[in-house]
């Protein structure tokens, strides 16, 4: 239902418009006015928007606009009454043309359209006739017969019409009559007519008045005084060639050119044939243009004539000879038009700023055109200079119109600068060139684009939170608020954690911030998505994939696996055998670092040692081996502090130390274990240790005694070993090794168990995995391994008995 209202609403504004430009293009050119001159200021002239076919609301709808030349009306926007704004002098607007208008444009906005309004300005009675000179004296011959003319010349008058001069009265005289003759171009001119000989014995000089009058309401009147001189005889007065003289000059002709040459003859002799040539009662212009010269009557230019300013001239040139007798001709001179002005260009109305997505065919601009020429010389065409989507094309009269011939786009022409010809018809043409700005206003078409592809950024682990840590870019080719660029991230790899725990993003820089410190033992890499949004309405935006990775750092020492200290000031004891070439394995230092690359590569140090020529180690493997055979003069019990460096810039170490036993069995190295060190404590806590010593070892042995008799009594039920073996199916012995003893290089233990039968007293020694004391049977150490001989006889396992460590 809505659908279909706003569908007819829209046809019904289709079909007033329609309407409304019916209405316009039928009264377009029809309108006019007419009113009197000196008019006094706030004269009501018409109202346009009512002739025009629009009532109040559709006045502020279209928006008209009045182009007034000269200020001589007024018009109110809002009535649409048009007014006499200033002083209208017709003679001054129009001379002596007998029709006076003056054209307004009309100028709708929406839709945009022009009107032409003709105000037509009549003539009042305003100027009276009047002669150039008040008082004229003619010297005529007493031998004049009657019928002689002699022209007085005409009278002006600056209205037209019935209100132009109508005649001349001739006060009255029984000698003269008057005759009024009437030129080409409808001027009147007096004549006097010699009605009966002159007399001068019997009067020498006659006085009369001319009277021009025209035919207003009241009839004004002007008057020139004219004194006739009567004269001795001179019986043959100048005589012209021609009665007139008629020529074409074109305008722009050099100042100086002549233009014509009159002559006039006289059959007297002497003085009275002496003719001299003058001016006589001509238009102000005709002084101003042309220059007479008195000798020989050529007639040349004094100023040059301009065609738009006067189309032809007229003149009356008077012969006189030495008796004074005159004789008078008329010259005509018709100006030729010549293409001498160029076209002028006005716009008079440009849209501006236009949008960027404008459509095709859409009118920015009214271009007015005028040229002073007439004919083809004012015939005026208009054309674009540049290849541009602009066209000008013919509206009405003098009048273009600046239309959209194609898309724009704001981003890769922001301002059109344009240049308008006008070129009239002229042989040869002239041409004016009318430059605009056409400034192109930005739409949101454009979304944020990133500098690349995708982004890598790399940050060190361990980080200060905060920390800036890169800095994605994207650019708007738009302008203002449809280039303003928002950043936002939205979305990530990581899972275990909310993103906002990870990274932040500056919304208007795009720099990303660590918001934790990354560890890269726990987050090697991430990636997230970036997206630019502009404020655009709509907005626009795009995305972008930020790869992060954390990069390694040497925070982690070394941690040393075997041998370890669990106890605070324990030390480790390894037994050597007495019999141990050069060569011999000792042990193993095992270490890792949680680190990686460079700062994991670890290399092994030996510090300090007893006898530092005994022993080497691997500097890669961490293998502990002896360098030569143990000398008599070499201690027992050596003391080994070994350093596990790594590769890290600054490098980490850990060290650990480790005590060495030489001894064939363990019963001969624990003497040697239990020895008080060189740098003993005081007597009484060395007493102290001794004692517990023993009371450990009493009770070891006790305890084994009894899981003897107990096994034993098992094993008359099941001859099966005890249960601190562990039977391997595969190994003939029966003895079972950890599982990392095979490659050699895990640390080295040991396992004492005693035969029942054929070594109750001898201890076999094999390496356990064992490195604390402690006081368990051995059934409570899986890891505890134990030997078993070859015989088929029953052993008895007195203990797994650890190496000790010695407080």
């Amino acid at each position: 239902m809505k659908k279909t209202k706003r569908l007819w609403n829209y046809e019904q504004r289709l079909l007033q418009y329609f309407i409304v430009m019916f209405v316009w293009e039928a009264v377009s050119g029809q309108i006019h006015y007419s009113i009197p001159e000196e008019m006094p200021k706030g004269t009501f002239v018409g109202n346009i928007a009512k002739d025009l076919g629009m009532d109040g609301k559709q006045l502020l709808d279209h928006g008209l606009r009045v182009i007034i030349k000269a200020e001589y009306f007024a018009f109110n926007e809002q009535s649409g009454d048009l007014y006499v704004n200033d002083r209208i002098d017709r003679e001054k607007i129009c001379g002596n043309s007998a029709i006076c208008m003056l054209q307004l444009e009309v100028v709708a906005h929406n839709p945009l359209n022009i009107f032409h309004i003709k105000v037509f300005i009549l003539d009042i009675n305003d100027n009276a006739p009047y002669f150039r000179k008040k008082n004229i004296s003619l010297n005529l011959s007493e031998s004049h017969l009657p019928g002689a003319r002699f022209a007085l010349g005409n009278a002006e008058d600056k209205d037209i019409g019935i209100n132009a001069l109508q005649g001349y009265h001739l006060s009255s005289t029984p000698y003269f009559k008057l005759e009024v003759q009437e030129s080409k171009d409808g001027r009147k001119y007096a004549e006097l007519i010699l009605q009966k000989p002159l007399d001068r014995e019997k009067e020498h000089t006659h006085h009369l008045i001319l009277t021009a009058s025209d035919g207003g309401r009241p009839v004004k009147t002007g008057t020139l005084n004219i004194e006739v001189n009567v004269i001795d005889i001179n019986d043959n007065p100048p005589v012209f060639s021609q009665a007139t003289y008629k020529t074409s000059l074109k305008e722009n002709t050099p100042r100086g050119t002549s233009v014509l040459q009159v002559k006039a003859s006289d059959s007297d002799e002497g003085s009275n044939a002496e003719i001299s040539y003058i001016f006589w009662e001509n238009p102000e212009n005709v002084n101003q243009n042309f220059i007479l010269d008195p000798i020989d009557g050529t007639l040349s230019l004094k100023e040059s004539i301009d065609f738009e300013d006067r189309g032809s001239y007229m003149m009356i040139i008077r012969a006189s000879d030495g008796g004074g007798l005159v004789a008078d001709c008329s010259v005509e001179i018709e100006v030729l038009d010549e293409n001498d002005n160029a076209p002028e260009v006005i716009i008079t109305s440009l849209s501006s700023p236009i949008l960027e997505d404008i459509l095709p065919g859409a009118v920015i601009a009214l271009i007015k055109v005028n040229d002073r020429d007439s004919g083809l010389n004012g015939k005026v065409t208009c054309y674009l200079r540049e290849t541009v989507p602009f066209q000008v094309v013919s509206s009405s009269d003098n009048y273009f119109k600046l239309l959209i011939d194609g898309p724009l786009d704001r981003e890769k022409t922001p301002v059109y600068n344009l240049t308008i010809t006008a070129t009239d018809q002229g042989i040869p043409p002239l041409s004016t060139d009318k430059a605009i700005s056409v400034p192109i206003s930005d739409i949101n078409d454009n979304p944020p684009a990133f500098e690349k592809p995708s982004y890598v950024a790399y940050v060190p682990e361990n980080n200060p939170s905060g920390m800036s840590i890169f800095q994605v870019k994207a650019f708007d080719p738009d302008l203002d608020r449809n280039a303003q660029i928002t950043y936002s991230i939205l979305n990530s790899n990581v899972k275990d954690l909310p993103l906002s725990s990870y990274v932040s993003i500056n919304s208007e820089t795009g720099t990303l911030y660590a918001q934790r410190s990354f560890d890269y033992e726990q987050l090697r890499d991430f990636q997230l998505q970036v997206q630019a949004q502009d404020e655009g309405s709509p907005s626009l935006n795009s995305s972008v994939t930020v790869k992060v990775h954390v990069l390694d750092q040497n925070d982690n020492t070394p941690q040393i696996l075997y041998p370890s200290q669990t106890t605070q000031g324990s030390s480790f004891f390894e037994m050597v055998p007495r019999s141990a070439d050069s060569g011999y394995l000792v042990t193993k230092v095992v270490a890792v670092d949680a680190d990686s690359g460079h700062n994991a590569w670890l290399s092994f140090h030996l510090l300090q040692a007893t006898e530092p020529s005994l022993f080497i180690i691997g500097s890669h493997t961490g293998e502990i081996q002896t360098a030569r055979a143990l000398l008599e003069r070499d201690i027992t019990k050596q003391r080994l502090v070994i350093m596990v460096r790594d590769n890290g810039q600054p490098p980490l170490s850990a060290t650990t130390s480790l005590n060495l036993v030489f001894a064939q069995n363990f019963q001969e190295a624990l003497p040697e274990m239990n020895a008080q060190p060189n740098n003993s404590e005081d007597p009484s806590k060395l007493q102290f240790y001794l004692v517990l010593t023993l009371t450990l070892v009493s009770f070891l042995f006790l305890v084994a005694v009894i899981l003897a008799i107990i096994m034993k009594l098992q094993g008359s039920r099941n001859p099966t070993f005890f249960q601190c073996f562990i039977p391997n199916s595969h190994s003939k012995t029966g003895t079972v090794f950890p599982p990392n003893y095979e490659d050699g290089t895990l640390p080295y233990s040991y396992q004492i168990c005693l035969s029942t039968e054929s070594r109750r007293n001898e201890l076999t020694v094999l390496r356990p995995n064992v490195q604390i004391v402690e006081n368990i049977l051995c059934e409570d150490k899986p890891d505890t391994s134990f030997g078993r001989t070859s015989s088929s006889e029953d052993h008895l396992c007195w203990a797994c008995l650890p190496t000790l460590a010695l407080y």
